[in-house]
């Protein structure tokens, strides 16, 4: 699973625009915005993709995310082992 964590929208992103601005000056044209996050990766046992949804969540909300200047998203992605 994966949970990814990114500035919310309208807040400053001084590395995002730093980050533009050198793709930029590398003559990548047509940014029109450059957001930089975090993607988290964790293996968890569960008994349900609900139930690791769940959990993924609670931990995005209680520690991974800045709830004032962040947000998340959790993608679970089963394996077959």
């Amino acid at each position: 699973m994966e949970i990814r964590v990114t500035p919310r929208p309208g807040l400053l992103d001084p590395e995002g625009k730093a980050i533009q601005h050198a793709l930029e000056s590398l003559g990548y044209a047509g940014l029109a915005d450059v957001r930089v996050g975090k993607a988290i990766g964790l293996d968890m046992d569960a008994a349900s993709a609900d139930e690791a949804r769940a959990r993924a969540e609670e931990m995005g909300r209680k520690l991974l995310a800045n709830p004032v200047t962040e947000d998340f998203e959790v993608t679970i992605r089963e394996t077959g082992a």
